[in-house]
């Protein structure tokens, strides 16, 4: 109603006006019966508040729509549109949501495209990264205890690439089943042996063996791994534990991953799940990216678990997980 008055404010100015100059003309012509002049202004009144009304009416939906705010990107299509005006801006979202559907689906065949080529160019570098890792497992030489360190690096940076690549269509790749929690985080442990062993820091497991928790294997591998990861390469010191212990709080199964490293400052706590954040430990450890905690937040959130992260600097961080 509003805007509607907005909209013909100017054509009842220019009638008020307009009524007023002729009721003048008259006057100073010698017409100077004033009652004539007052019901000639009612009649002609009366047919502008008419007209007003026909117009309001015949574009009611038109007004409507315009004043409130679209809920979906579709939702105009099936409305019914009585005059020109509103027929023509029928038209007009019309062709504009053809032009914006057509460029979201070019937009999704490409970025389906685009992850398709990461996942296959990921497995692809996997293959010879293994082959490496075999040829050299045998030979004593530092040298090459050196190069298998780096292809650890090289094949968790590979899996970074390939779950970043998955979590947009995470709804297709993952199964939910019962699983002991010592186990898994076992075999994480085991899978990250090597790296363990060149801080020369120690895992110290103290979870219920009855423990059992509903969730995605590879996906929470993947997060413990890089909880892991983060835990060691900021234990600075040699000779140091990492704690992995479990709980339940309430109706909750808590797994507790504790370091004995660097902490995290005060100021970065709050950002330690924004992508691409480092803060201070960023500067001062080259090998942070900053994408490790962020993946971990949105595997979290889309398995239903809630992660938890405390910290105090040169004693340790402590992260939980919360099935």
């Amino acid at each position: 109603m509003k805007l509607f008055f907005r909209e013909q404010l100017p054509l009842i100015f220019i009638y008020l006006l307009q009524i007023f100059v002729v009721s003048l003309i008259y006057w100073l012509g010698g017409f100077q019966n004033i009652m004539t002049i007052l019901y000639t202004a009612l009649l002609s009144g009366c047919l502008l508040i008419g007209y007003l009304i026909f117009r309001y009416l015949s574009n009611r939906s038109f007004y409507k729509r315009l004043e409130n705010p679209l809920t979906r990107v579709d939702e105009f299509i099936n409305e019914v549109q009585q005059t020109p005006l509103s027929e023509g801006l029928q038209e007009l979202l019309l062709g504009q949501f053809q032009h914006y559907r057509t460029d979201l689906h070019n937009y999704k065949y490409k970025l389906e495209g685009h992850v398709q080529f990461i996942n296959q160019w990921v497995h692809q570098m996997k293959t010879p990264v293994s082959v490496i890792h075999l040829m050299i497992q045998e030979e004593d030489d530092p040298r090459f205890a050196a190069i298998g360190d780096e292809l650890d690096r090289l094949k968790k940076g590979l899996e970074t690439v390939l779950y970043t690549a998955r979590l947009d269509t995470f709804e297709r790749d993952f199964y939910v089943e019962n699983l002991q929690l010592e186990r898994v985080v076992r075999s994480v442990i085991s899978s990250q042996k090597r790296l363990f062993i060149r801080k020369r820091v120690f895992p110290a497991v103290q979870i219920d063996e009855k423990l059992f928790i509903a969730t995605d294997e590879k996906w929470l591998s993947f997060v413990i791994n890089q909880l892991i990861t983060n835990a060691i390469r900021y234990t600075v010191e040699e000779n140091r534990k990492i704690y992995f212990r479990s709980e339940i709080r309430g109706i909750k199964t808590v797994l507790e991953i504790q370091d004995e490293g660097v902490g995290i400052p005060e100021s970065d706590l709050p950002r330690v799940f924004t992508p691409y954040f480092t803060g201070e430990n960023g500067r001062n450890f080259q090998e942070s990216t900053g994408m490790g905690l962020f993946l971990v937040k949105q595997i979290c959130e889309k398995l239903g678990h809630r992660i938890e992260i405390e910290s105090t600097i040169n004693q340790g961080t402590t992260v939980r997980l919360l099935f």
